[in-house]
């Protein structure tokens, strides 16, 4: 409960998770059926970039703030695109549940859940009166429960970012996986993960194969080596049901954020995609 976004918001590791995320909403997109997106771990919804609590930090500069600044990729300009006038013209940077509704058709559907006190109320604001958004005040592990399998929908995306500030994160990510596939086949899974030494990303594989979780691709941006666990390393998304195509383009999205994204701090980058289990 004491973690904050804000301090992180439009980092390295949000243009990551974004930009894949965006990509696997436009595959949803593909077909004219409508689908859910449920963030389990929804935030604010956006973020002031000159507030006191992200300019102490000044994460965004060395992330979002130089994407902006760089030459254009083709593989980033959806991504881009829905950031760019937010951050240039508001100087805000959206949140997972604000990127997902910007993509919704009228006969799709959000549902964000929040537990923090703080940030579940400008999610409130953000979504207020609006038909195509349902905001939840509860834990996101234990909405999935709750509402999965989705009541009016078969295809659908979950999301599930976590601030990882508790040692059980992995695990309960892990159960939470095997409750998706077994709640919601046809369903998307998109799990967020920070690297900051190899260990626990082992371990965590290793419980979903042990668990017979099937058709896992993991994608990871590493800034510099997984040796000093004090420090975020890098990141992961593993995408379970990866929709047709997404291995590629995830492969050129981080390719594309890799050299957007470099500098002294970051010479090491590496970017890994990897099969972990097919059907």
């Amino acid at each position: 409960m004491n973690y904050r976004h804000i301090y992180h918001a439009g980092n390295f590791a949000d243009c990551m998770k974004h930009a894949l995320l965006l990509a696997l909403i436009k595959a949803l997109k593909r077909k004219p059926a409508g689908f859910v997106v449920l963030d389990t771990h929804a935030g604010c919804g956006r973020y002031d970039l000159s507030s006191e609590e992200a300019e102490k930090t000044g994460e965004w500069r060395a992330g979002i703030g130089q994407l902006l600044n760089s030459p254009p990729a083709a593989a980033l300009a959806d991504y881009l695109d829905a950031v760019r006038p937010n951050v240039q013209e508001r100087h805000r940077y959206p949140g997972s549940p604000a990127f997902a509704r910007a993509e919704l058709r009228p006969q799709d559907q959000l549902i964000a859940c929040e537990l923090h006190p703080e940030d579940v109320r400008p999610l409130r604001r953000l979504f207020h009166a609006d038909p195509q958004a349902a905001v939840h005040h509860r834990d996101g592990y234990e909405a999935l429960r709750a509402l999965l399998p989705p009541k009016d929908f078969k295809r659908g995306l979950v999301l599930i970012d976590p601030p990882f500030e508790k040692t059980d994160d992995f695990a309960r990510c892990a159960d939470a996986i095997a409750l998706i596939r077994n709640r919601f086949r046809a369903g998307i899974v998109a799990v967020w993960y920070p690297i900051k030494h190899r260990t626990p990303v082992r371990t965590f594989y290793t419980a979903l194969q042990d668990a017979g979780i099937q058709d896992m691709l993991a994608c990871e941006f590493l800034l510099r080596p997984p040796v000093d666990p004090s420090r975020l390393n890098g990141c992961g998304l593993l995408v379970v049901n990866a929709p047709f195509g997404f291995e590629d383009e995830a492969s050129n999205i981080l390719q594309a954020l890799a050299t957007g994204l470099r500098s002294p701090d970051a010479e090491g980058i590496q970017i890994n995609i990897e099969r972990l289990a097919e059907e």
